[in-house]
């Protein structure tokens, strides 16, 4: 290959460069990209993905309507984790924490020779289910100053079968939640979720009166 040949060779791969750097320069200057400051669409009911996830739940969800039908044997296994501090049997000592017998619809911090936290004593009221559950999900956020070293369950599941297993810890369990009751906790902890029901159940009430009524014409 002479000289001449070359340089020609050189000169046309030099150009190609060239041309290459400047349709890039230029396609950057007409086009040029820039991050959005927020979503140019909002979409209603996923606040927080553009944030870099799900926001996270700011109490439990919802369990009262699980109960009846939870795994009672899972609630079981999921109470060995609590036997190093309680125990379970009617009669039973309390330990590091009270004894858990007949748990269900007792007072607040009445288990007798249990020396309560204050914050415990303080909190009063029942254990209810929805106590119970929001207890179960973060015993330290629910009650601060709670003596309770445990970071709770965070599957509602394992809460309700965890619920239901300590609801047999009893010579006359209590009655299981009740419609009013399931009611209220969806009000509460899931407001979205129990306008929607209650707006499915007035649609299909309607439906049905539309039905039932004779026609006139």
């Amino acid at each position: 290959m002479d000289n001449m040949e070359f340089n020609k060779i050189f000169a046309a791969i030099l150009v190609a460069g060239i041309v290459a750097y400047l349709g890039g320069f230029i396609s950057h200057k007409l086009v040029h990209p820039h991050s959005l400051e927020k979503d140019a669409v909002a979409i209603e009911g996923i606040a927080g993905s553009a944030a870099g996830g799900p926001t996270k739940p700011t109490g439990p969800e919802p369990i009262l309507a699980m109960i009846a039908d939870a795994d009672i044997a899972q609630g079981e296994k999921l109470s060995r984790a609590c036997a190093a501090c309680h125990s379970f049997d009617n009669g039973g000592p309390n330990g590091t924490g009270p004894n858990l017998w007949n748990k269900i619809n007792a007072s607040v911090a009445s288990k007798p020779g249990f020396d309560y936290s204050d914050a415990m004593k303080a909190h009063g009221g029942t254990w209810t289910y929805a106590e119970m559950n929001h207890f179960l999900w973060k015993p330290k956020a629910y009650i601060e100053g709670t003596k309770m070293n445990y970071l709770g369950l965070k599957k509602p599941e394992d809460r309700a079968a965890l619920i239901a297993w300590l609801r047999t810890l009893s010579s006359s369990p209590a009655a299981l939640p009740s419609q009013a009751e399931i009611d209220a906790e969806m009000a509460e902890l899931a407001p979205e979720m129990a306008d929607a029901d209650g707006t499915a159940e007035e649609a299909v009430e309607e439906a049905a009166e539309t039905v039932a009524e004779p026609a006139n014409h």
